[in-house]
């Protein structure tokens, strides 16, 4: 059976596939549709099974709030060619469309959602046979809230951050400390947030570092806790300096807005080394 370009054109909007992979797959499949789609996907699989102990190491970075509800994720890939397909852009924006619309708290639960004829998991074994590259769903954060600020690094798909304010105001504010996030890398709001484990760790090098330089022993304790203060500002975004203004800290800053305004939590999702 002859195959047309009308049915080719056809299976690519339909897939998503290159047009002599959809040429081949209805020659294969006689002209059937749901043939073509199958052996299609069948090609993602094998493609997926085979690079499957390769580095996902580029992709596409995504975030989204609609209705109190945020959510960032990333769609991965192996090169830099293939996360700026607009296509593979596109499929990363839809998977998250459906996310947030869904509030899924889980990427197991993204990846469980229907796209099409498919689940969102087979649709990205799918685009790997497009492509012949690896692909995984990866980085998924969300937030609740009345007052989400989001920002996407430079509108590059590859940083993005989430922040949780304490109540509505001024978009431009919740904006500048989503920014801030991504400049800075806090690991927590505040002290109270910074893990048990990460702050014994800094302790004991302050300790370390401070009987190094040979200070008395009975001074130890005290010269390490005024190290901690040290990194409290270094990696607590209330505490750390406005990057706007180096005169005052985020919560400053947050005061000078409305008294009552806070961070109340924040995420944080990049690709890149750090």
């Amino acid at each position: 059976m002859a195959v047309t370009m009308a049915d080719i054109t056809k299976l690519r909007k339909m897939t998503g596939a290159g047009m002599m992979d959809c040429k081949n797959a209805l020659t294969e499949a006689n002209g059937d549709f749901d043939g073509a789609m199958k052996i299609i996907r069948e090609k993602g699989q094998a493609v997926a099974a085979k690079r499957s102990d390769r580095e996902a190491s580029e992709g596409c970075v995504l975030v989204k709030v609609a209705d109190g509800f945020g959510a960032i994720i990333a769609l991965k890939c192996e090169t830099d060619f293939v996360a700026k397909n607009e296509d593979f852009i596109k499929l990363t924006q839809n998977i998250l469309d459906a996310a947030v619309a869904n509030k899924c708290k889980t990427l197991e639960e993204v990846q469980a959602l229907p796209m099409g004829d498919v689940t969102i998991a087979q649709a990205v074994t799918d685009r790997s046979g497009i492509t012949g590259e690896k692909m995984e769903l990866d980085g998924y954060m969300t937030l609740e809230g009345p007052a989400i600020a989001t920002y996407n690094h430079q509108g590059k798909n590859f940083l993005c951050t989430m922040v949780a304010l304490s109540k509505e105001v001024d978009p431009k504010v919740g904006h500048e400390v989503a920014m801030q996030v991504a400049a800075m890398n806090p690991i927590a709001v505040d002290e109270a947030g910074v893990p048990a484990d990460v702050l014994e760790k800094e302790k004991e090098i302050a300790a370390d570092k401070a009987r190094q330089e040979g200070k008395p022993e009975n001074m130890i304790e005290k010269i390490a806790m005024g190290r901690i203060g040290k990194f409290y500002k270094e990696v607590c975004l209330l505490k750390q300096e406005y990057i706007q203004d180096g005169k005052m800290t985020v919560a400053e800053y947050l005061k000078s807005v409305d008294k009552d305004l806070t961070v109340t939590a924040f995420k944080r999702f990049t690709l890149r080394a750090e």
